[in-house]
């Protein structure tokens, strides 16, 4: 429910903006926001090429030699149509408009995504006709019996909710929505009432939202191409930010669904979680920037194909079990595949939904606004400007991932990647999870439509990230 009164909240008040607008003079076109593409100039104003010929000869000898001219300020552009009308713009478009919106959704994230579900769940399909997932569930109950009480013992959706946190852990994204998105399906089998949130898979759309994190591999790259002293060095604040906001959902959660987490199986599972952490802070510490950057690449890539051997030779060794279903590894492994293909299609309606949405609510200046009021509430109070200067990635996050890493990219161009203010704005990007994307995503993959609490606590926990980044960047920088 409470996602639902988001998403239509945000497209009757950014559309109700864009005519307020439009009738006061603010808003020159609405066909940017229709057709246009992110970072495309915005147009404020048309003129007769006559009109620039008379008010300014210089401006208009060199519109008709390229085309396009910037004013002497250089802070307004002219184009030159071939119908001989000139456009006047200043300022670049927030997003894509709708129509690039629904194209872009799925050819720059819902083909990929495809791709990555049918090999994924086709391996998946392997480990539970191979058994595998069963004897790896059974293995993992004694924990999480104790945080997911409504599963039953031994439920294949321990064996899920494991890869899919050990991709999160490792910084496999690709790999960790398939996993995620299975396992959802088998506590779907369980739910009793199925187009409403069970207790099992909000506990786990929190955890997994909150996105702990070993290697950060994407914001090192990021880090490393706008030439940061060190593009490692954002490992461990974002692994300690990570697992605080881990630990934040673990404990919100079990609150609300009232769940004992003070017993020995829990704090062990956590004490041991750390310790590795712990340990190969240790290590990859010890090592220099390049070497932390090629360590942490091999590691990551290396559990993954590992995790593909393992699973492909534990179905070799088991193939008598796949003779008795009267079937085959590679004949399993495409079965598989094909359910990943379906839920591909399944969910495509709720993130082209969610994404025009969040479209048109950055492009009616309304993200702006807020962005600008919240800065002007910190800096009343005192908050260190680089602090502020990162908040718009905090913002930006749960709502867009492209849009808070074009906001991350800005701060380090901006500020310098190694101030406060680019390190903690990568901290925000990498510590957190696009909320509203997720749960779309998610849910929607098993037509939940009533998400309960669901959207309360990860928001709550973002803020304990966001809170925890900050002081995590101030001790460690």
């Amino acid at each position: 429910m409470a996602l639902s009164r988001f998403w239509s909240y945000i497209i009757v008040c950014s559309v109700v903006y864009i005519f307020f607008m439009l009738g006061t003079g603010r808003l020159y076109t609405l066909s940017s926001l229709v057709n246009g593409k992110q970072n495309d100039p915005t147009i404020i104003a048309e003129l007769s090429s006559s009109t620039i010929q008379q008010s300014d000869t210089a401006l208009y000898a060199a519109l008709m030699a390229n085309k396009t001219a910037n004013s002497a300020t250089g802070d307004t552009l002219y184009n030159l149509l071939d119908n001989g009308i000139v456009q006047i713009c200043a300022g670049k478009q927030a997003a894509d408009g709708i129509f690039p919106t629904c194209k872009n959704t799925i050819m720059d994230i819902w083909l990929p995504l495809i791709g990555y579900l049918t090999f994924f769940c086709g391996l998946l399909n392997l480990l539970n006709d191979s058994n595998a997932i069963t004897k790896l569930a059974r293995v993992l109950s004694p924990f999480f019996v104790r945080v997911f009480p409504e599963l039953p013992k031994g439920h294949p959706a321990y064996g899920f909710m494991t890869m899919n946190f050990a991709a999160n852990f490792l910084g496999l994204d690709n790999a960790a929505t398939p996993f995620g998105l299975k396992a959802m399906e088998s506590m779907q089998e369980v739910n009793e009432t199925k187009e409403r949130a069970s207790n099992s898979q909000i506990m786990f759309l929190c955890l997994h939202a909150a996105g702990l994190t070993l290697i950060p591999t994407s914001i090192i790259g990021y880090r490393a191409a706008q030439n940061a002293t060190n593009p490692a060095d954002i490992m461990l604040p974002c692994i300690i930010t990570s697992f605080i906001g881990t630990l934040a959902a673990l404990i919100f959660v079990s609150i609300k669904q009232r769940i004992n987490l003070l017993n020995i199986v829990v704090l062990g599972f956590v004490t041991g979680v750390s310790a590795i952490i712990g340990f190969l802070l240790f290590y990859v510490n010890k090592l220099s920037g390049i070497e932390k950057f090629h360590f942490t690449g091999n590691l990551s890539n290396g559990v993954l194909l590992f995790i593909i051997l393992a699973i492909v030779a534990y179905s070799i060794w088991q193939e008598n079990i796949f003779k008795n279903n009267q079937t085959n590894i590679f004949d399993s492994f495409v079965n598989g595949a094909k359910d990943g293909f379906t839920t591909g299609v399944r969910v495509l309606p709720y993130m082209i939904a969610m994404l025009v949405a969040l479209s048109i609510f950055r492009n009616s200046d309304l993200m702006r606004i807020i962005m600008s009021g919240l800065s002007t509430a910190l800096n009343a109070f005192g908050v260190d400007p680089q602090i502020i200067q990162a908040i718009p990635v905090a913002i930006m996050r749960p709502f867009s991932a492209g849009g808070s890493r074009g906001f991350m990219l800005d701060a380090m161009k901006t500020y310098g990647p190694d101030s406060l203010a680019g390190q903690l704005s990568c901290l925000f990007q990498g510590a957190a999870e696009t909320t509203f994307y997720v749960i779309a995503l998610y849910f929607g993959s098993v037509n939940v439509k009533e998400t309960r609490y669901t959207l309360g606590i990860m928001l709550l926990v973002d803020l304990v990230c966001v809170i925890t980044a900050i002081f995590v960047c101030k001790i460690y920088f």
